[in-house]
């Protein structure tokens, strides 16, 4: 019994040890061939979870934003994707303040308020609508270029399984399929 656990643990610290990011080459392959989407976590915001008691989305004043670091995070971002020569074709959002930031501050296309990337944090009562209507928008996606979409942890959660750090990228295939994660630190 001893025995097992001890392989056990050993197998589980190979597995934790390893890089986390592993899958970036294929992800930048992938984005490079076009066609593919971008499922992003917003850029850094300033200290706290969610946003605060009675915040309102058309008033940026009441919602949690990006920190200064966020909001260098998003252009660094943007112009990474520029540099790899990604090809952008579209650019949707959350209409919270962070992710339309975000969009905006990687400066790689007009940005376009998208409901179903708003977050479910407070109320999950929309998580399952709003997780299917993702799938079946990303599902009809033919590029040529990149699809991005700047969300919220939820939301890429919700539909990915993955947990991303603040401006983290997951790369999709239109099937759904988890090419690779780019991490925000490049």
């Amino acid at each position: 019994m001893l025995q097992d656990l001890a392989r056990l643990f050993i197998v589980l610290t190979l597995f934790v040890g390893a890089p986390a990011h592993a899958d970036e080459a294929e992800a930048w392959a992938a984005l490079g061939q076009g066609g593919h989407i971008i499922l992003m976590r917003h850029a850094q915001t300033g200290p706290g979870v969610g946003d605060p008691p009675g915040f309102r989305l058309g008033d940026c004043a009441t919602q949690r934003l990006l920190s200064e670091a966020g909001r260098e995070q998003a252009q660094e971002i943007g112009a990474t994707l520029r540099k790899r020569g990604v090809t952008v074709d579209r650019v949707l959002s959350s209409a919270w303040c962070r992710c339309v930031d975000t969009a905006e501050l990687m400066d790689v296309g007009p940005v376009e308020i998208f409901e179903p990337l708003n977050s479910f944090f407070a109320s999950g009562d929309t998580k399952h609508r709003q997780t299917e209507a993702l799938r079946e928008f990303i599902g009809r996606w033919e590029g040529p270029g990149t699809l991005v979409m700047v969300t919220h942890q939820v939301n890429v959660t919700a539909l990915t399984g993955v947990v991303p750090a603040s401006g983290e990228m997951v790369v999709l295939r239109p099937d759904g399929y988890t090419v690779g994660r780019i991490s925000p630190a490049f």
